[in-house]
Parts: structure tokens; sequence; C-alpha cells
């Protein structure tokens, strides 16, 4: 469905239309002398009766917003109509200082499983219209629900011209799986410039943010569809495992540039008040059903894992096996988040259930000398006993249907899932997914051949394309194809779907299509 984003500011309409109430008039409005919405709007967390909306009033977005230090009313308005003519709910908002003017509204007493139209108002200006869609209604069995996932989005390496292709599409919902922003520059033939360095503190978090939501086409995804989001590291910093950095070896001073990083985050996406942060703690991880169609478990892999091993204080690259490697207690998700996991699995109910996360789960072991393999530690990988558990569960419960979905690793992967990778007869437990990166550079093709002959385990591999995935579930299969843009490079670039796989049914593993 095609989406109209119009704008609506003091002197570009006449009067009449911008003094039409969204909400309660409160006498003399505040006068924005420019557009208070240049980061557009955004939904997310969709239920089957609400769905949160989210704006942030910058009308200077770079220069910290521009935004007087005191609250600012702000009016929303949802409807079953892009014309508002049948407006369902509205409210009003406090946009304050604190949270950088940003606005995380709930709009409940929804119908499940049907679009909406919304739009704020703060002062003299409107916002542009975004669309937004409730989750199915529990019990329900939709024919069909579609979503996409994506991830790795470094805006120096390339535009975001997958948004835009994403944005055009008749989507439920999008899934997105960390890296939203980049915290340091990195790669080659950089067509965009982050105009500052790695950000450390709180402002200049807010200031990555805004420098990436100003672009048109991820304005355009978010506006289009409600979103799933999770972080992985380059929201904080490359590689961090809970409170350790080797960037920032001080544990200290790391967990307060980890609060500013997760304020912000929660500050420029469309979160409910359950991921509001409370210093540098905040809980994203969370289960959304969508009817008797699908159970989404989204994870954080981040926050809560052990140190990285074999490395000590240094950067968790790809290394030969240490015992630290595989000791029992390594965690990826922490104890907390695995138990919650484990009961979210126990149960699920629905045809699909979808592990969200943020990386390859698969093994992708590599030679080294002689016998020795080699792994990447910051993976899975880096926690083979955390995987194991979480697979046992998987196998223990027997949810119907398990797709695990992933990114990080700037490639295509299609994999089969096994509690024991090393047994070629091992029962496979689940299907795996990962999407490549939106922009950020990939792996070269001689390490992804050598991946691919190195691990049977894995169906399909490609790092030379940039892009993301699409997801199409009916009752008999589930559908996933890989979008790829030709050259991200170029901003007008055309997008092509690569391949295509299957799950089918009752069946475990994918079949290319």
């Amino acid at each position: 469905m095609s989406l109209q984003r119009r704008r609506f500011l003091a002197g570009s309409l006449a009067a009449g239309a911008i003094a039409a109430p969204v909400g309660i008039v409160r006498g003399q409005p505040l006068a924005f002398t420019s557009d208070p919405f240049t980061l557009s709007v955004a939904s997310g967390s969709p239920r089957e009766d609400s769905v949160v909306l989210w704006t942030r009033l910058a009308p200077q977005p770079m220069e910290g917003g521009g935004m007087p230090d005191s609250a600012v009313t702000v009016d929303w308005q949802i409807a079953e109509d892009e014309k508002f003519a049948r407006v369902v709910a509205q409210g009003t908002e406090q946009a304050t200082p604190a949270l950088a003017h940003a606005v995380h509204a709930e709009a409940g007493g929804l119908r499940p499983g049907r679009h909406y139209w919304y739009r704020f108002r703060a002062g003299n200006a409107l916002s542009p219209i975004g669309r937004t869609r409730t989750a199915p209604a529990a019990g329900s069995t939709p024919s069909q629900f579609r979503f996409a996932f994506a991830s790795c989005q470094q805006y120096e390496q390339g535009y975001f011209t997958a948004f835009r292709d994403m944005a055009r599409r008749d989507l439920d919902l999008v899934v997105h799986l960390g890296d939203y922003i980049y915290e340091k520059t990195w790669g080659q033939q950089l067509v965009r410039q982050h105009g500052v360095g790695i950000p450390t503190t709180l402002s200049e978090f807010r200031d990555r943010y805004a420098l990436y939501k100003l672009d048109p086409d991820l304005q355009a995804a978010h506006a289009a569809f409600p979103w799933l989001s999770t972080w992985d590291d380059h929201e904080v910093a490359d590689d961090y495992a809970n409170d350790r950095s080797y960037t920032t070896t001080d544990p200290v001073q790391f967990m307060k540039i980890r609060a500013a990083a997760y304020q912000a985050f929660y500050e420029h996406l469309p979160l409910p008040a359950s991921a509001r942060p409370r210093g540098p703690f905040a809980t994203i991880y969370e289960r959304y059903r969508f009817g008797d169609m699908l159970d989404v478990m989204l994870l954080d892999d981040r926050q809560y894992r052990s140190p990285s091993a074999c490395v000590g204080k240094g950067r968790p690259g790809t290394v030969p096996h240490c015992p630290e490697r595989t000791l029992e207690a390594r965690t990826m998700l922490g104890s907390q988040q695995e138990q919650w996991l484990d009961q979210q699995i126990a149960s699920a109910k629905a045809r699909w259930t979808i592990v969200a996360q943020q990386t390859l789960m698969a093994e992708l072991a590599r030679p080294g000398e002689g016998e020795q393999q080699r792994f990447w530690l910051d993976g899975w990988d880096g926690y083979p006993n955390a995987r194991r558990r979480l697979l046992d569960s998987i196998a223990s419960h027997k949810p119907r249907n398990p797709v695990v979905v992933g990114g990080d690793r700037h490639a295509f992967y299609v994999a089969d899932l096994k509690r024991d990778f090393a047994k070629a007869n091992e029962p496979i437990v689940a299907s795996e997914f990962v999407g490549t990166s939106i922009t950020s550079q990939g792996p070269s093709a001689a390490s992804v051949q050598q991946a691919l002959k190195f691990n049977p385990q894995l169906k399909y591999a490609r790092g030379d394309k940039r892009g993301y995935a699409t997801v199409d579930l009916t009752a008999a299969r589930c559908t996933v194809a890989f979008e790829a843009v030709d050259d991200v490079k170029q901003k007008d670039s055309a997008v092509h779907r690569l391949a295509t796989f299957v799950v089918e049914d009752g069946v475990t593993g994918a079949k290319a299509a």
C-alpha cells in the first residue's frame, strides 16, 4: 500500500488546516519556526489491542535537537483511515528534555489484525502520517503473515536502499536484529560520513541516532510498518560483552557509556515503557504473539553474556579452541533470560515459533594448523554450551515448527541447527536463516566458501550482497527470501531476489524453493 508522507507545518497550509484539533486545544499553541518532526514517526511492539507510537521533537536534530529545556505537550491520534475521518483513539503525552523530547505513546483499545494510521501534533506543527498494524487476535489463524528482518546498517558504507525497497512491500511487521547505528567508522569505499568521532556521552549518542534517522529510506520503512527491535554491539561498542569492552577497559567508565547508549536507543525507537533503561540496564527481550500463526521470542544476547573466552582483555576474534570456551557456566543470554526463554518455548502453541536473535547460531568452525579448529568467539561459537541448552529446550518442549532468524554476520546463511554439530546423523532441531547487512561490508568470498566446505550444517552462504530477508508464513509453509541490493554504493540501485528457501509445516530443515 502506498503511504503518503505529508508534512503539516506553519505556513505550508491554510491556517484552518493548521488549527484542526488533534486532541484538546489548549489556548495559544507553541509556535515552531521549523519542522520539529524531522525524524518522522514510527510504531512498534504490536499487540492485538495496542501499539506503541513514536516520534521525537527535533527541529535542529544534529544540534542536540534544538528544543527548549522544558516539557512540550504532544497530541496524537490513531484512525482507521488515512484522512482521519474515523479516529478511534487519541491522547496527550509530555515530551521532556530527560528523554530528548521523544514520545512513546501506547495507543490502546484497538481492534486486532488491522491497519491504522497515526499522527502527532506539537504546537502549530503536524507530523507525517504513519501506518501501523495490530497483531491478529488470540485464537485466530490468519491465512498469511509476512514480515521482514534486517540488521547492520553502517551509515558510511552505503545507502539505505534496502529500507526503501522494504517500505514498498506488503508486510505486517519488521524485525530489526541490531546494529541500528554504528559507533565507529570502518570499511571501504565510504559514501557518507559520520562527521565526528566515536560517541561516548548521551548527547553524542543522540546526535548519532539523529543522523541515521534523518535518512528518508529508513524513515519510510518505520512509517510503513510496526517494528520489533533489539540491539547488538555497535549501539554501544564493538564486540562488548556485558560490562566488558576491549575498547574501554575500565568497567566503571564503560558502564557509563553503556547507560548513555541504552538511553539513546530507547529514545529513538518505538519501544514499550517496560524497555526504558534504568541506568546501564534495560529489559528488551520479550515474547510477541500473532494469533495462532506465530510466536516471536525476541532475545538480547549482549547485555547478559559471559566475558569473551580465550582472549583475556583483547578483542574476541577467531582463535583456536581453549578450555574456557566450553565451560558449562558460560552464558550468552544470562541465567534469567535462559529460564524465561525455556518457559516461553514450553508454552508456545502457534504453528510457527520464531526465535529472533542477533547472530548466526549454527557452528561455523574454521580449519587451523594441523587438525585444530578455530572459532569466532563473539558469537554462539564462543558459548557452545549456552547454544546447546537453548537447542535442548527446543528439542525437549517440541514447539511446532521452530525457526531461528539472525543477522550480524553481514552475509546470508541457511543452516540446520543440531545439539551436536560433530555428529553427522544428529537430528535437526530447527532451521536457521541469517540475513545479510543493510550496508555493512561483508566477508570475503574465500571465507564464505571455506565456511561451506568445512560446515555441512550450512546449506547456503553468500556474503557479497547487502539487503534483508522476507518471511511469508502460511499454514503449510514458511518461505524465506533473500532480497539483495545490486549496489549499495548507489542511491537508486535496484533490489533483486537472490534466493528462496522453504520450511514445510511439520518437517525440519529448509529446502531451496
